[in-house]
């Protein structure tokens, strides 16, 4: 077995709940609003260190669509799937976009939240 390079990523980021791979950033989530068997779920237009499973159709709430499903790289996680084709005109955007089940993805804590209690520091000067 080879030695595994995952891509990093600058910035806010999602991250594999079960082995912390990083996966995709905030700026590439599309909606927060999808559901799936489990709970709720993210649409990226981007995902990194991923694999995915052979081609199937589904029938899903929204139609008959040709998926794939997506694996963390690292630990082999399913984390949700890849739209590779959608059979009804009206969901044609979401070919070639990812769907991440939340339950499965941890967001990063980024180093802008504050530790000193909830109060937000600040380099202005205060003027009181």
């Amino acid at each position: 077995m080879g030695r595994l390079f995952l891509v990093e990523l600058e910035g806010r980021c999602y991250r594999c709940r079960f082995c912390d791979t990083p996966l995709a950033l905030a700026d590439d989530v599309i909606s927060r609003t999808f559901n799936c068997r489990q709970g709720r779920a993210y649409l990226f237009s981007n995902v990194v260190n991923v694999t995915v499973g052979m081609k199937e159709e589904r029938v899903m709430l929204s139609g008959t669509h040709t998926v794939e499903d997506v694996f963390c790289c690292r630990c082999g996680q399913i984390l949700g799937w890849t739209y590779v084709a959608s059979h009804d005109k009206s969901q044609k955007y979401k070919e070639g976009k990812f769907v991440l089940e939340r339950w499965r993805i941890a967001e990063e804590v980024t180093e802008e939240l504050s530790l000193n209690g909830g109060h937000h520091a600040s380099s202005d000067p205060d003027n009181s």
